[in-house]
């Protein structure tokens, strides 16, 4: 039986597995759009920023990976109070249809080389495009499931739509294996690229066909035909402190915690491994393709696991164990994907001497500065364009040029830019770049990681510990989210602080890593980012998020 004031649930398992086939099979669709942008980050770099410097390209293309996540929470605000004003089903149809057309038009952009300027201009506008659209469907798609699902299975019901984003990845990744295999990595980076986002239009064509063929949520309906839905959704979600508080503790004592984990275990292990260790993109999708398939089916089981036991408990230990483990759980993933590196690196560490007030921030947003006015900047420089990590060490004493790098027993001094002119300082320059190269390589730093030396399984399986972590904060999330607000804003106070937290804590996550990286020379340092925000929601949340799992949601 039923509460008096509730909704009669769907009747039989299939309309069941109809609603969570149709939500789940569009989210994928939604996702496998948004993630292509972050699995091609480097060609994307190379296609559209090759005007700026090799380090600055790369964290502009991770920008503009992040803008997509930048504008969620305005996507949140925007399609959150029409869902609450008009229906969940007909606003997630939106969503679609605009990430959709987005994704395309991706794929047969003009690169840098074509329109100059206009190119990383025009790719910023539809990342924006996407991520208001993304910014709507979430929320809908959850809410939507949760109102149909019977009392004690929300976590499991809501389990499916979090599958959605990894199978989204994994989808994504599985087309890009594919057409890297059968046309080459040269074509690929050359033209290649565009096909995954070219056959998305005929996704999207099924995704909106199936969408259609639902219903509108019971909850909402019941709402609707009383005559009781919001008024002013946003007003009632975030202008009474009695539900803003709520969202307060669900960003910070929850969803940012469970963003940063989600984006260091799917996100930035991917640019771990093909940035920094030097993995070929292609074996890098590969083993974190594997460790996907093996990883999925827990977040079903930690969905179930918190109708038993509670949503609170499972995601604050997945912070916990991302905050105690990501540092050595990264060093070893190190000595199995690059066994020659992480060997130099033990055996010929790199130090960087010089006067921290001559070394710029390796950061140059209009793509013009070579870092080449000062000996440190040559040598930060060289060494970021390299991939190696190094300790920066100064003293009192090391006052101006020239910088050094010590490489096992090896120093090297940078030429002092300010002394020879013209030719002569290019050459002494790119001299001394060329004596860094081989003195690193004589060291044991290799160019690229050697195929044959991976310890695949090894790796499969750190991986794969990333995405259990990722299974534990993201399976339950869902449920939790949709149970701390009524039904009348649901969708709106859902979305917002699921959305800042994906998409600023997140979204920004690889972007602020690998500029963190490139600003210290610690190759680790970037961790500290989720490592912090994980343990502030382990705080937060065990002090003031409540536990939702017996709350009925049909009010």
């Amino acid at each position: 039986m039923t509460d008096a004031g509730a909704t009669t649930p769907i009747d039989t398992r299939q309309s069941e597995r109809k609603v969570i086939l149709a939500s789940s099979l569009g989210t994928v669709f939604e996702w496998y759009d948004f993630y292509l942008y972050g699995l091609l980050a480097t060609v994307i770099s190379a296609q559209f920023f090759s005007g700026v410097n090799e380090t600055t390209g790369f964290i502009f293309a991770l920008a503009a990976f992040a803008a997509g996540f930048a504008v969620r929470p305005f996507g949140a605000i925007v399609f959150g109070r029409i869902g609450d004003l008009v229906g969940r089903k007909n606003t997630f149809l939106v969503t679609m249809g605009l990430m959709g057309a987005s994704t395309f038009l991706v794929g047969v952009l003009p690169n840098y080389a074509s329109i100059g300027v206009a190119a990383p201009v025009l790719l910023v506008i539809l990342r924006l495009l996407q991520g208001l659209a993304l910014g709507g469907e979430y929320g809908g798609a959850a809410t939507y499931v949760a109102e149909h699902a019977p009392e004690g299975k929300r976590g499991l019901f809501t389990s499916f739509i979090q599958t959605t984003a990894t199978l989204g990845l994994f989808a994504a990744l599985g087309v890009v294996i594919i057409i890297r295999t059968l046309i080459g990595e040269t074509a690929f980076a050359d033209w290649g690229w565009r096909i995954p986002f070219l056959i998305s239009i005929i996704l999207l064509g099924v995704s909106l066909w199936i969408r259609m063929q639902l219903n509108e949520s019971p909850v909402f309906q019941k709402m609707k035909d009383e005559g009781t839905t919001s008024k002013a959704p946003l007003t009632e979600a975030f202008g009474r402190w009695g539900n803003l508080k709520w969202v307060i503790v669900a960003l910070f004592g929850a969803v940012a915690g469970q963003a940063v984990v989600w984006y260091t275990g799917q996100f930035y292990a991917l640019f771990f491994l093909e940035k920094t260790l030097k993995v070929d993109g292609a074996t890098a999708n590969i083993l974190i393709a594997i460790a996907l398939i093996l990883g999925t089916p827990f977040f079903i089981f930690f969905g179930w696991l918190s109708d038993k036991i509670g949503r609170k408990p499972i995601i604050l230990a997945g912070c916990a164990l991302a905050a105690l483990t990501y540092f050595p759980t990264f060093q070893m993933l190190t000595s199995a994907a690059n066994p020659a590196m992480a060997k130099a690196q033990q055996n010929a560490a790199v130090i960087m001497a010089a006067d921290p007030g001559t070394c710029a921030f390796q950061f140059d947003p209009i793509g013009r500065n070579k870092f080449e006015s000062t000996g440190c900047d040559i040598v930060k420089s060289a060494l970021a364009k390299a991939g190696v990590s190094y300790t920066a060490f100064t003293r009192e004493q090391i006052t101006g040029d020239p910088a050094r790098v010590r490489i096992g027993s090896r120093v090297l001094a940078a030429p002092d830019p300010a002394q020879p002119s013209g030719d002569e300082r290019a050459d002494a320059i790119a001299a001394f770049r060329e004596q860094l190269a081989q003195a690193l390589s004589n060291a044991g730093y290799p160019a690229k990681a050697d195929p044959a030396a991976i310890n695949k399984p090894l790796v499969v399986a750190i991986l794969f510990y990333l995405v259990l972590l990722v299974t534990m904060v993201y399976g339950p999330i869902a449920a939790l989210l949709v149970e701390l607000f009524p039904s009348r804003i649901r969708y709106t106070a859902m979305s917002l602080p699921y959305h800042i937290g994906n998409g600023w804590f997140g979204g920004f996550l690889p972007t602020t890593a690998f500029a963190m990286v490139a600003a210290t020379g610690n190759i680790y340092y970037g961790l500290w980012y989720p490592v912090v925000v994980a343990v502030v929601t382990l705080v937060i949340g065990l002090f003031f998020l409540p536990e939702t799992f017996r709350r009925s949601i049909h009010q």
